[in-house]
């Protein structure tokens, strides 16, 4: 059984980390993944659906899991399972038959898919492209993240003028606001980890020691309790804070403890 948080916080930082490993390695599993999101990256075979397949999850991954899991299957179910090959040849709101979840709509979907038919057609480019180029232009993640999302903004048209729906900048949230961007860092995870049994590891353009750890309130909760988080806020500042902790643990793959953090959720969830 884990250890108190009460115990963890009064021992030595090797305990802690010993604990971290554990439940790291206890939770790293294939059975992970059926409960969550990125059990879409597994559903397809072909790179070009896994990483527009995850890019979607990712950005769905908010409110309740079994609710949004549930809107995915169905969107992917409109597209018939093929994903990409659905973007390269969008060209209608109707066709997505009034999908929509909480504050992403149809309008927002459309939008972010004529984007993406730009980036992958006219652009002749992949997401991971898309990514790439962004880190080296701005030399980090949230820097990425910002070239990405501009994208976005900036090539998802309605009747030939600039998408502003607000669920669409909900769904694609502005690194310049200086959130934690959670869905963002979570979907790097599952691209650039590799010998995971449950992140993917498809991307080679970033090493795992340069990811960030997914910061939600529950992370942030937890890791507050446990001693690894000082700041109050759940934004950008307190994700480096987090990452630069945890690196103390695991300077080659920090990362790894988000199963930890997720475990030890499950493990006190009633404490």
């Amino acid at each position: 059984m884990i250890e108190t948080k009460e115990n963890l916080k009064a021992g030595a930082a090797g305990s802690l980390k010993t604990e971290l490993d554990r439940l790291a390695e206890k939770y790293e599993t294939k059975d992970f993944i059926k409960d969550d999101p990125v059990q879409f990256v597994h559903i397809f075979k072909d790179k070009r659906d896994i990483e527009l397949a995850g890019f979607l999850a990712a950005l769905f991954a908010f409110g309740k899991r079994e609710v949004f899991i549930k809107k995915l299957n169905a969107l992917f179910n409109l597209m018939e399972m093929k994903p990409y090959e659905f973007a390269a040849n969008f060209d209608s709101e109707k066709i997505l038959d009034g999908f929509n979840y909480r504050f992403i709509k149809e309008c927002d979907i459309a939008a972010f898919l004529f984007a993406y038919r730009k980036l992958i057609t006219k652009d002749k480019m992949s997401l991971e492209e898309l990514f790439n180029e962004g880190y080296k232009k701005t030399g980090d993640i949230f820097g990425c993240f910002q070239f990405v999302c501009d994208y976005f903004y900036e090539n998802a048209l309605k009747d030939g003028k600039v998408c502003d729906y607000p669920g669409y900048k909900f769904m694609l949230s502005n690194p310049k606001n200086k959130g934690a961007m959670k869905r963002m860092n979570m979907f790097l995870r599952w691209m650039i980890r590799k010998n995971s049994p449950v992140d993917v590891g498809i991307w080679n353009f970033l090493a795992p020691s340069e990811l960030f750890i997914p910061l939600d309130v529950h992370v942030g909760n937890i890791s507050r309790s446990l001693g690894l988080l000082n700041r109050k806020q759940n934004d950008s500042k307190s994700v480096f804070e987090l990452t630069r902790k945890l690196k103390e643990f695991n300077p080659i793959d920090p990362v790894k403890y988000d199963f930890a953090l997720f475990g030890y959720g499950v493990n006190n969830k009633n404490g």
